[in-house]
């Protein structure tokens, strides 16, 4: 418990602001509640947003860094967007990584996602960049026990570079590092990686996926609405499997759309490509937590990007299917 006290920053609902004129719990600024981690938990259940304000990854990836500033950001969009059904949020604060260590940021973070799920609270965790993953994994897998676990990663990059010097992990790294912790469990890796794009994988990369059995869609196969590939493989992944941990790489989408990256994608996809496959994993009840990665504001243009997330977390939210606990 040291350790993430050390490292935990309580909600600061000052960053939940909208409009004066609102009637009454029409906006998420509105209905927001804090979740201290540092107390026991005594709340309803619900949907709990939990940051990781975190460059380490992207700088040991040779990144451009500035995913430190993302989750706060994003709560600051979510907060001036309308409500359209009942929801039970909290905002349960910050794991941050205030210096190089970058293993004890995400054990950390881990230890608040077992936390949430513990207390029946869906974690919805903010980057960050994509070593965000790693640490959430390593949250979730004390609550998945023997349940067949699809991982369901939208990003342009399959992120299974080999560790670093010391078997130390990066933004690049953190499905490589689930495969290899669930190998070492006898655990199957059921790896969907959607939107690849071939120009930012090298080969040896595309290698590595296929020795992992990684299920995988290139971008190409979202830019046509009628081909089916798409539907197909998100019925499957609904269908065979007990529960669903799904990542959102904001890269994936077009530098038009999401200029505030660290490796922008002038090939990448438009919201209108996933918004529908987002919306069918949160209806399918299976979905048991989920993150948002790799937003660097100092990148951003007019908070294209920052919105962008913003708009697909209440998306899922909309859609989720309500946990009984």
């Amino acid at each position: 418990m040291a350790n993430l006290l050390k490292n935990y920053h309580p909600a600061d609902l000052s960053l939940w602001q909208g409009r004066l004129d609102a009637n009454l719990n029409e906006y998420y600024y509105q209905i927001i509640k804090p979740l201290d981690l540092n107390n026991s938990i005594s709340l309803t259940p619900g949907l709990a947003l939990l940051g990781f304000a975190c460059d380490e990854g992207v700088r040991r990836n040779l990144g451009r860094p500035g995913a430190i500033q993302g989750s706060q950001l994003i709560k600051q969009c979510l907060a001036k967007l309308p409500l359209h059904k009942e929801i039970k949020i909290y905002d349960a604060g910050t794991i941050s990584c205030p210096d190089t260590d970058l293993e004890t940021a995400q054990y950390n973070l881990g230890f608040a996602v077992t936390k949430l799920l513990a207390n029946g609270f869906m974690p919805i965790v903010l980057g960050g960049g994509h070593e965000t993953a790693w640490g959430h994994y390593q949250g979730l897998e004390p609550a998945i026990e023997a349940k067949s676990l699809a991982i369901v990663n939208f990003d342009a990059h399959f992120d299974l570079r080999n560790l670093l010097i010391g078997n130390k992990g990066s933004s690049g790294t953190p499905f490589k590092q689930i495969a290899q912790a669930r190998a070492q469990k006898n655990l199957p890796f059921d790896y969907y990686c959607l939107g690849v794009q071939p120009n930012s994988n090298s080969q040896s990369l595309f290698i590595t996926a296929k020795d992992l059995n990684t299920h995988y869609l290139l971008a190409e196969k979202f830019y046509h609405p009628e081909n089916p590939a798409c539907s197909t493989l998100i019925k499957k992944i609904i269908n065979t499997h007990d529960v669903i941990y799904l990542s959102i790489c904001l890269d994936v989408f077009s530098a038009s759309t999401a200029p505030g990256v660290s490796a922008p994608q002038p090939l990448g996809l438009q919201p209108f490509h996933v918004l529908p496959y987002l919306r069918q994993l949160a209806s399918s009840d299976k979905l048991i937590s989920f993150d948002i990665v790799e937003l660097a504001p100092n990148y951003d243009i007019d908070n294209r990007t920052a919105k962008l997330a913003a708009n697909l977390l209440t998306e899922i939210l909309h859609h989720l299917v309500p946990k009984t606990h």
